[in-house]
């Protein structure tokens, strides 16, 4: 009953967060000139237009939709509608690089230290019996399947590879591969060690250190049948272990990476096992922590070349009106500049964020700055971004409770996004609320079992659950009894430090982050679809816009932090901010927030400026 409650109440939410179709319209362009004859589609629809030879578009779509933009020789774009999207002005960039010139000034090839440290945050990288493959750089095409792309309905491997990859045959059913009704009469491979060193093919461990095969277990094809004598299956290699036959023990839930290397270049290591072709498994279980503390800045002799530009310098190439503002001696000059440009931006929200923000942090004149935004709400009425731009403002200010309002008005708009509970839960913390952030928590924690949110163990479900751990840690005391705050299992923290959590009010917002270490080497995370189009997706689908880095005190010094910003795909501003915990994990943790407005593109500007900070890990 209790199920069913939950089930209600979220449908009902969710019907609220949800529109009728509309029209979506835009330009597209190459990023210098408009792109004519773009094919514009929604997935799984029949609706298709074209951009017409300035670039731009119209098309008509739903919340949830898919927009596809398709040009030949063009890296196809994949845009999920959401409940405010409008405008998409998307950038198509060639699906091919070309080099102008290459300078080799040494191996460009990775040691497999530099693989495993990647490992966690690089898709292209597949941990073998025999060590570390990395996509990029390995001869041949190597097939990947990721941990969101797992379908967990599949009952076991051979569901999972069926009508997966192109080439590639499934024989066998998980309830008895070679029971009735399956093939009768095909040769099985049955490769065995030769000696102790060949690790041959295995169904279940030998002595000699290879395996027994099985006909019971079904068998996969990955470069065909053609064989006249010996049609052969490909071998498995799951965390490091041959095996013959398809693992139909393994919960397809606990795959992380599964890769797929039918070439001779990339299989010859396995010897004749490998054949016919290697599936390559990596389970969650044995995989690499993300968590674990590496300083991705320090892998590659990446070191940063040119100034970025200071809050100042951006400010200088903002609008005029904020340059007047700011430019004003007293707080009576201010308004009468505030007042002589209200009237042309009557109708601009981001003209009345910009002013709140100023007339608070400038000369804190609270009761003027919070009557800009009450005497125009109605500009911000039912915008989530819009919200959540004024949330972060206020968070930043210090006004929680203002700040709470309008995060528990993204929740009843958008109750089906992570972010939601996230920031709704934060919020309580400010108001020193920790049973209702608990609660929230919780809430969320029911929603993701009961498979009624989409979540995953290595992007927003691993900042979400330190969240919630943090929370307990620190106010379990509060949250239950005395007498049961004992029994209260709490994850221990496995990091002291600093944690920097960005988040960003608009999803389509692209940008490059930028870590700079005392050593003036950097790591970039590229936020951006022409370079992590499925991160970006995996945002959409889960409802999330927010990254975390961890940074501990073994490299003291100076860490600058950047951004260089590619826009929203419209020509609003996109608010981002960035939440500093110093002393991360500990009861002296303390926390502070800045807000940063985003509009200036294309320019790598600075944020802020960490002392004593050293390694850095992210989180995709």
């Amino acid at each position: 009953m209790k199920k069913l409650l939950y089930l209600f109440l979220f449908i009902g939410l969710f019907g609220l967060a949800q529109e009728n179709e509309r029209k979506i319209s835009g330009k597209v362009t190459d990023g210098r000139s408009p792109v004519s004859n773009v094919s514009v589609s929604i997935e799984d629809k029949g609706t298709k237009a074209f951009t017409d030879q300035d670039g731009r578009y119209e098309i008509m779509a739903s919340t949830g939709d898919v927009i596809q933009y398709s040009y030949t020789g063009l890296k196809t774009i994949r845009i999920k509608v959401e409940d405010v999207t409008r405008i998409l002005n998307p950038i198509m960039v060639p699906d091919v690089t070309e080099l102008e010139e290459v300078v080799v000034k040494g191996s460009n090839r990775k040691s497999q230290r530099e693989l495993e440290l990647e490992y966690p945050v690089n898709l292209n990288i597949i941990r073998t019996a025999y060590g570390y493959l990395n996509a990029e750089t390995a001869p041949g095409n190597i097939r990947f399947m990721n941990e969101e792309d797992i379908n967990p309905v599949s009952l076991c491997i051979l569901d999972l590879l069926r009508n997966r990859f192109a080439g590639v045959r499934v024989q066998g059913s998980c309830l008895g591969a070679f029971g009735p009704g399956a093939g009768i009469g095909t040769q099985v491979t049955n490769i065995e060690a030769q000696n102790t060193n060949d690790p041959g093919v295995v169904g279940r461990a030998n002595a000699a250190g290879g395996v027994q095969s099985s006909l019971n277990n079904g068998r996969v094809f990955i470069r065909g049948t053609n064989s006249l004598f010996n049609p052969r299956s490909a071998i498995f290699d799951v965390d490091g272990q041959i095996f013959n036959e398809p693992p139909i023990w393994l919960d397809v839930k606990n795959i992380k990476r599964l890769a797929i290397l039918n070439n001779f270049a990339t299989t010859t290591m396995y010897g004749n096992a490998g054949a016919g072709g290697v599936i390559v498994i990596n389970t969650i279980s044995a995989s690499p922590k993300s968590d674990k503390i590496h300083d991705m800045a320090r892998l590659r002799n990446n070191y940063v070349t040119g100034p970025a530009l200071s809050q100042t310098e951006v400010l200088e190439n903002g609008a005029t009106y904020l340059k007047k503002l700011y430019a004003s001696g007293d707080l009576e000059s201010a308004k009468k500049v505030y007042d002589e440009y209200s009237k042309m931006y009557a109708s601009s929200p981001y003209f009345h964020i910009d002013a709140q923000h100023y007339f608070q942090e400038r000369w804190g004149a609270t009761e003027y700055a919070d009557g800009i935004i009450e005497s125009k709400f109605y500009l911000f009425d039912k915008n989530p971004v819009l919200f959540k731009a004024l949330a972060y403002n206020y968070e930043a200010q210090g006004q929680f409770k203002k700040a709470h309002e309008f995060y528990k008005k993204v929740m009843t708009l958008r109750p089906d996004y992570g972010q939601s509970y996230m920031d709704l839960a934060n919020s309580f913390r400010n108001l020193r609320m920790p049973k209702e952030a608990a609660t929230i928590y919780n809430r969320y924690s029911y929603l993701v079992e009961e498979d009624m949110m989409r979540a995953d163990s290595t992007g927003f479900l691993t900042i979400i659950n330190r969240e919630y751990n943090n929370l307990l840690m620190l106010n379990k005391n509060a949250i239950v009894d005395a007498d049961k705050a004992k029994d209260l299992f709490v994850e221990q923290e496995d990091f002291e430090g600093t944690r920097l959590v960005f988040e960003w009010n608009d999803g389509e917002a692209e940008f490059d982050l930028q870590f700079v270490n005392p050593e003036n080497q950097h790591f970039t995370l590229k936020h951006t679809l022409a370079d992590n189009a499925d991160i970006i997706e995996k945002e959409k689908n889960q409802g999330y816009s927010c990254t975390e880095y961890l940074i501990d005190g073994s490299l003291p010094g100076t860490w600058k932090v950047n951004i260089n910003y590619h826009g929203n795909k419209s020509l609003t501003p996109t608010y981002l901010k960035a939440t500093i915990y110093h002393d991360y994990g500990t009861f002296a943790q303390r926390k502070e927030v800045k807000t940063f407005k985003l509009s200036l593109k294309g320019v790598n500007q600075e944020l802020f400026q960490l002392v004593k900070s050293s390694k850095i890990t992210s989180r995709l």
